[in-house]
Formats: structure tokens, sequence, C-alpha cells
């Protein structure tokens, strides 16, 4: 007698992919601060197909951001130096979270803290709240001051990620940056502290300067770049963090098509965050959700978990 459900699987791969406790029906997810609040993007994607909403992210209290120029393009990439402004958890909490309580796929908040008190607070707020299905902590933005400590000091970082998990019931996801001596330390560290999964990377600090006006473009001088451009660094960081850590890697940097995932995946990430194409494509993330499965077919894989850390090596 066949087996019905294995001869489905054979002809469907399954996308679903487990992030500790975080459970999405595919890896693509967009990233916070590149999708608005969803709302903006609702009349060009189809929401449903999508793994998971990140929302801009939200801090304690309002912030309005940092001096205009505020994002410059630049060679296969961008820099942005926007200064986490929104208007506050209490607003989001009432303004933006009913929406994205409706939305066909899971939303993941992303948060920001001045000190390690603020995050933990932002964390209790948003606990058991209808529309948060987990928490990614934004310890790594180079456009502000206070939180990024928490991305380049292990032992800072770790003790975050222990208390937020102590503070809420939340599934919890630390991003890092790329902008210290060793990723693999980074990612250990939040592992150890509890992060149901690990997000990589955060931008890269860099800058853009008017020769001609002997002056900065951006007003805060230096900015995160992102795009295609810091992809390989991107993959080394996932490559280096999976062989440090048995925690669930999202990897991002400069994926823009189906290729750039399945890289990802190889390289040890179980799901992607697309961000800087939703500016250039912004129908990039449901295109690839519908080119996975001839893409793990041709790979000879039935799942996404069988692709995920498969890079060989030697």
């Amino acid at each position: 007698m066949i087996d019905d459900r294995m001869t489905h699987d054979s002809q469907t791969p399954d996308l679903s992919v487990s992030l500790g406790r975080l459970s999405l029906r595919n890896p693509i997810m967009v990233a916070s601060g590149t999708f608005g609040y969803a709302r903006e993007m609702e009349h060009l994607v189809d929401l449903s197909q999508l793994g998971a909403v990140l929302p801009k992210t939200v801090t304690k209290d309002p912030r309005p951001g940092n001096p205009p120029w505020r994002t410059v393009e630049t060679a296969s990439g961008m820099l942005n130096s926007i200064g986490l402004d929104n208007d506050g958890v209490e607003a989001f909490i009432a303004h933006h979270l009913p929406y994205l309580a409706g939305l066909p796929c899971p939303t993941v908040v992303s948060v920001a803290g001045r000190s390690h008190d603020e995050f933990v607070e932002l964390a209790a707020r948003l606990d058991n709240l209808e529309g948060v299905a987990a928490l990614e902590l934004n310890i790594s933005c180079p456009n502000v001051s206070g939180g990024v400590d928490y991305g380049t000091d292990p032992q800072l970082c770790q003790r975050l990620v222990a208390a937020v998990r102590k503070a809420c019931s939340l599934p919890i996801i630390a991003k890092l940056t790329p902008n210290v001596t060793s990723i693999a330390t980074m990612a250990k560290a939040a592992g150890d502290g509890g992060a149901d999964a690990i997000s990589m990377i955060n931008t890269l600090l860099g800058m853009a300067i008017d020769w001609r006006r002997q002056r900065p473009i951006l007003g805060n001088v230096v900015g995160g770049l992102s795009g295609p451009a810091i992809k390989p660094v991107a993959l080394r960081c996932v490559f280096q963090a999976a062989k440090a850590t048995d925690t669930p890697i999202i990897g991002i940097g400069g994926i823009s098509n189906t290729d750039d995932v399945m890289e990802f995946l190889v390289a040890g990430a179980t799901a992607v965050q697309i961000g800087t194409a939703n500016y250039f494509d912004p129908t990039v993330s449901t295109r690839i959700v519908a080119e996975l499965p001839a893409a793990l077919a041709e790979a000879g894989v039935n799942s996404v978990a069988e692709l995920v850390g498969s890079l060989q090596t030697n």
C-alpha cells in the first residue's frame, strides 16, 4: 500500500522551519525597518505567503531619529542613518498592533533599549499581547547610542538575553552586528543566554563623503551599509556562527533572489530576512517563496531543514 503522505511530500517540499519556539510556514521573513508596519505594503505583497513580518523597531519612548540626510545610495548597496525614529511602544500598541494582529502571518516585534533594564521593560510590556509572535532584540543598530553595546560584548549580550527570556514568555531572537572581532563568540553568547534564534547580520558601519563640499553626506556622519554589497560578509558570519552554536540562525544581508536564499541555507541559516531588496523590488519576498520548491527539488531535498548547514568545505 502506498503511503499518501510520503507521496505528497516527495511532490511538495516542506518549507516549514522552526526557530526554537517559533514555527514558520516558510523561511522567508522581511527585515525590520524595510517593510514599514506592513500596512504600507499590503497592496503590493500577499502577506499570507510570508513566513513572518518584522515592523520598524520599537523603543520605550518616542524617538525623532537622526538629522538628514538619512539615506544615500552606494555601489551595490545603501547607507542609512535613520536613528530608530518611532512613536514609542505605547503608540505602537495602540495604533499599529491591532492591524498587525490581524495579519495572515506572524509578526515578530523588533525592540531596542538604551539600557539593559529598558530592553527588559519593553519585553515585559509586549508579553502576552495578541499579535506578537516573538521579539527580536535589536542590539546591533550602528546609528544610535547605547543598544549596540549589547551586541559587541558577549557577557552583556548573554546577560541581557537571559533577563529578557526571564521577563517574558515570547520566543526571543537576538540580532547581531558584524562590527565585532568574532561573530562566533557573540552568537554563542546569545545562544547561551537562551535566545530561540539569532539573526545576522545587521548593517556594516560605513560613510559617504561629498569631496567637493568636504562634508559627510549623512547627517549623522556614519551609517549602516546594507544591500548586495554586504552579502559575502553576511554569508561568512552565518557560516562561522553556525559552527559555534546550535541555536537556529536567521540570515540577513544582501538577499535579493532565490539563489541568495539557498546560499544562506547551505551556509547554516534556518531562515532569512529580506531587507534592502524590498526598496527596489517590493514583491521579491513572495516571488522567492513561490520559487523555493523548485530550488529545493534541484538541490535534491524534500525540506528546507535538509539543506540547512549542508556546506561541504573539504
